[in-house]
């Protein structure tokens, strides 16, 4: 349920209402405000029946229905609504409710409407930046293995901080508790569980009355030692709440408090003081070295409803002034759920971001100051309901993520997930031309290498000249590109956080490794000592043998050349072994022995005379291969 797992206790008078309030609605009214929308829900459905309904009236209808998660009625009235409405909220709600009910195609017209609406507003720029984006989303290879908890109940569980040996979270399970009108379900308290080493687990323990109050306990974070517990609890408890004058109704904020560790038990609350009775904070979460805090807060100043912000932790256990996240994070949606790992990357979870319904978790890093592009953590983590409170552990590997999916046992319920591949990938989208036409290339084989010399797959190119590759962010890769008829070539390719690397690759026409009288290649290299044809030496090879298939008269001399390391006698030697061994690779690709002879000319032709005195680039330049045109070959032709 949005109020439970949110916690978002706010005035909730519909900002979308085009038609004053009026007698007829009062009582309606009055639920509404109280947050009783069953309650308000059935008594705006009497007045539809009564023949009362009309723009306001089908608005907090739908509204009902929205923060309840009943997306299909939640639909159903919004579509009504908007049939004497053009508010934009409304249009972007609308767009919500279809996409939480699969409707993808419809909710992407809805966001169309909307972008034209309000052309700047983030998520409406985000959308036409990239308006098919649910394909990608939903297309993504699963990184997750996802899976129901033993421990959830048939009402609200979310959360899953873990501290030690215990599973922190928040429930509705208590049932000595006040029933809360806006889902009738009893008021939050918080629990811990243990995990068995079989991997079931024990029984969830309810935590103390320092802890647990009558009013809402929500989510927990904690400092690197554990003896320190952040968690959300609303003001009501320090007697900070707001009564309005006409329905004599409070409302309270949402405060951050810390606990004590004492023992096995938790005591001496206090609250931070970065609370306010003018706005909310919760969800909070603690960086590894426990100097930072993160949470959302609805502080004036923001870009949305809630945003995600951080605060230093400071010596004494103080917080300092908040600081929001910026626009790259926050949208004018809501920012929610924010959790720091152990590697710095922020997870948090939006309904402004480009998603699959509601709440989906997203994920970016900061680094060098800046953030890095915000991306969808994908299926099954997401779905098109409300995902949130994800937590993932020091290694990584494994955590928590909560949901009111479909097939659940309650409202909300907690997952657990493994992590079954790494979880940043960036398409690689290279694209191969003819370096004299421009146009594409189609059938051209590009191999993709890792950065331990791995050829990790090959694939070829389609009629636009294009192929694709998954390859993990901020890594260091290599595009191996060969046509028939062109010269090969090598690009390293280096991946950042953005979701989309795009590498242009042009191919000389083969007759180019021709100048003059040589066929020049890269630079061959043998490993130190050794003769053997390695994987680069064989690359550039393949380039000799294709010259030589296409013209069958061209005759060639191979010479292999060393640096001043060594004897003159010992250099001979070597540089001979290597023009053999390089002979002997191209016979082995099928050309006739008869064309293709070697030298080995050790250092007696250096192109750099530099002796003893050599330069680590001298020693390299005159390190070399040559290769040489006996006679044919194209200018033979002419």
């Amino acid at each position: 349920m949005r109020i439970l797992k949110s916690l978002v206790i706010i005035t909730l008078l519909s900002s979308l209402s085009l038609t004053a309030q009026n007698s007829k609605t009062k009582k309606a009214d009055k639920q509404f405000n109280q947050f009783q929308f069953v309650k308000a829900a059935k008594s705006y459905e009497k007045l539809i029946e009564n023949g009362n309904g009309d723009t306001y009236v089908y608005t907090q209808l739908a509204d009902c229905y929205y923060n309840m998660f009943n997306t299909a009625d939640a639909e159903k009235w919004y579509a009504k609504a908007l049939e004497s409405s053009d508010n934009p909220e409304l249009v972007y709600k609308y767009s919500e409710m279809l996409k939480a009910n699969g409707k993808y195609e419809a909710s992407n017209e809805q966001m169309k409407r909307f972008a034209s609406m309000r052309p700047a507003d983030m998520r409406a720029i985000a959308f036409k930046e990239n308006p098919d984006y649910l394909p990608k989303i939903l297309e993504k290879t699963e990184k997750f293995n996802l899976q129901n908890v033993e421990f959830n109940s048939p009402v609200s569980d979310f959360g899953g901080t873990v501290n030690g040996s215990n599973i922190y979270f928040a429930s509705a399970r208590n049932d000595n508790r006040k029933t809360y009108k806006w889902n009738d379900e009893p008021f939050l308290d918080m629990y811990a569980v243990q995990k068995n080493t079989d991997g079931g687990y024990l029984d969830a323990v309810k935590l103390n009355n320092d802890i647990n109050t009558k009013y809402h306990e929500g989510l927990a974070a904690f400092s690197p030692d554990g003896n320190t517990m952040y968690f959300t609890r609303e003001s009501y408890f320090e007697k900070v709440y707001e009564k309005d004058s006409l329905t004599r109704i409070k409302y309270s904020q949402l405060y951050l408090f810390k606990a004590t560790k004492t023992g096995a038990d938790w005591d001496t609350v206090e609250a931070l003081d970065i609370n306010s009775k003018d706005y909310s904070i919760k969800n909070p979460s603690v960086s590894q070295d426990g100097k930072t805090i993160y949470f959302a807060s609805n502080k004036p100043g923001g870009y949305g409803n809630y945003d995600i912000y951080k605060a230093a932790i400071n010596a004494d256990g103080s917080v300092g002034a908040p600081e929001n996240l910026g626009q790259k994070v926050n949208t004018e949606g809501q920012e929610m759920f924010p959790f720091i790992s152990s590697d710095q990357t922020l997870y948090f979870s939006s309904n402004g971001h480009m998603g699959l319904g509601g709440l989906d978790v997203f994920y970016t890093k900061e680094i060098d100051g800046k953030i890095a592009p915000v991306r969808n953590i994908g299926v099954p983590i997401n779905s098109n309901a409300d995902d949130f409170a994800f937590t993932i552990s020091s290694d990584n590997e494994s955590g928590y993520v909560s949901s009111n999916r479909a097939g659940g046992k309650g409202s909300d319920d907690i997952y657990e997930f493994k992590k079954l591949q790494p979880l940043c990938d960036v398409i690689v989208i290279a694209e191969v031309l003819d370096d004299e036409t421009r146009l594409p290339l189609q059938g051209a084989t590009v191999t993709l290498v890792d950065d331990q010399g791995n050829r990790v797959v090959s694939k070829n190119t389609d009629a636009s000249g294009h192929v694709e590759f998954l390859v993990e962010c901020e890594s260091t890769s290599e595009l191996e590109v060969v046509m028939d008829g062109y010269d090969s070539k090598k690009v390293t390719v280096k991946t950042t956080r953005d979701e989309e690397e795009n590498v242009r690759i042009s191919l000389d026409p083969i007759e180019k490794i021709i100048v003059e009288d040589k066929i020049e290649l890269a630079p061959i290299y043998f490993d130190f000592d050794k003769s053997n044809i390695t994987a680069k030496a064989a690359f550039e090879l393949d380039k000799l043998v294709q010259i030589m298939n296409k013209y069958p008269d061209l005759v060639v001399k191979a010479t292999s050349h060393t640096d001043y390391i060594g004897s003159n006698a010992y250099n001979l030697r070597l540089s001979d072994r290597r023009a053999k061994t390089t002979v002997q690779y191209v016979i082995s690709k099928g050309i006739n022995a008869s064309r293709i002879s070697g030298e080995g000319k050790g250092e007696t032709e250096p192109k750099i005379k530099c002796g003893t005195n050599c330069t680590d680039e001298e020693r390299q330049t005159n390190r070399r291969s040559e290769f040489l045109i006996v006679s044919g070959g194209p200018s033979s032709e002419e």
